[in-house]
């Protein structure tokens, strides 16, 4: 495929979702059609996916992360179906050393109760490790199949979801709800409000403290904004970056044999290496959403007291 249009559109199809959104009426669509009405379509173009604006769907994101979530339900629920007390299965010691792991991980970093918390730490884990695994199949075979499937030969499909920004500030954005709703469950609204007023700085008399409220709150809402962003920042950029790198060997295959030769052996390379980064990947947004949930049940107004 790479050899059958240039390096940047080969790129660009390969970066591009499958976007379903609203065209409005007079548009004129990438092969010349002009639109009588405003019509929900799939995109044709990439420019036809940024004209569709903040409400268009990325299709292939939403379905290999739903269909990947419903895969690790189907798996571990199995799992512990089946689970014997005698000599374990293959797959049911897997289950149980990645969730004994991880609960262990939770009751360190997590020192309050919370029963959803080892839960949602697992779940965590597992699902995003299951969509980064995704960029270690070759970039060209499932969107080929989709254009068989489809009928379509610019059909674009990204199987990926990590790889799109929406999904990854999606998750991020439900950890940040997460935090702000335990924080005003554990110390109530008033005691979140004063944590975002009356810290860091502190000097117990209301007649100074009401001149340190602007820069407190300016401070915290910042630390607390950025969480969440860097949260879902960083898990996108690491594997937008993997799939780029994945997409430019895939250029190499088509430069002759010696190319072919060169472009196997640094793909081969690349995705031992990659094995780690999305492991790794995966576990970080994993603990450092223990870690905010932590965070978010912590009463400094009582350890304040308790000094």
């Amino acid at each position: 495929m790479a050899a059958e249009q240039t390096a940047t559109g080969y790129i660009q199809h390969h970066l591009q979702n499958l976007a379903y959104g609203k065209l409005p009426a007079g548009y004129t669509r990438a092969d010349g059609s002009v639109l009588t009405d405003s019509t929900w379509t799939i995109a044709h173009s990439s420019q036809e996916a940024a004209d569709m604006g903040f409400w268009a769907v990325h299709l292939d994101t939403l379905g290999w992360s739903i269909g990947l979530g419903l895969l690790f339900c189907f798996l571990f629920a199995r799992a512990a179906k089946n689970a014997t007390a005698g000599v374990p299965s293959g797959f049911q010691s897997f289950v149980e050393l990645v969730t004994e792991f991880i609960d262990k991980l939770v009751r360190e970093t997590f020192p309050h109760t919370n029963r959803m918390v080892a839960p949602m730490a697992l779940t965590i884990f597992v699902w995003v490790f299951l969509m980064n695994l995704m960029d270690l199949i070759p970039v060209d075979w499932l969107p080929e199949l989709a254009k068989v499937a489809s009928g379509n030969e610019h059909v674009f499909f990204k199987v990926v979801p990590t790889t799109d920004l929406n999904a990854t500030l999606g998750m991020a954005l439900a950890v940040f709800v997460l935090m702000i709703f335990f924080s005003i469950k554990e110390k109530g609204l008033m005691g979140f409000v004063k944590e975002l007023t009356l810290h860091p700085f502190h000097s117990g008399k209301w007649y100074v403290d009401i001149f340190l409220i602007p820069f407190n709150f300016l401070l915290e809402a910042v630390s607390l904004i950025a969480k969440p962003v860097s949260l879902g920042l960083r898990l996108f950029g690491n594997l937008y970056a993997g799939e780029m790198i994945f997409i430019l060997i895939a250029i190499v295959f088509g430069v002759g044999v010696l190319g072919f030769v060169g472009a196997a052996l640094l793909q081969m390379g690349w995705a031992i290496f990659h094995i780690l980064v999305i492991t790794l990947q995966a576990f970080v947004f994993m603990v450092l959403t223990t870690v905010y949930m932590a965070m978010a049940h912590n009463r400094e107004d009582e350890h304040e007291h308790d000094q």
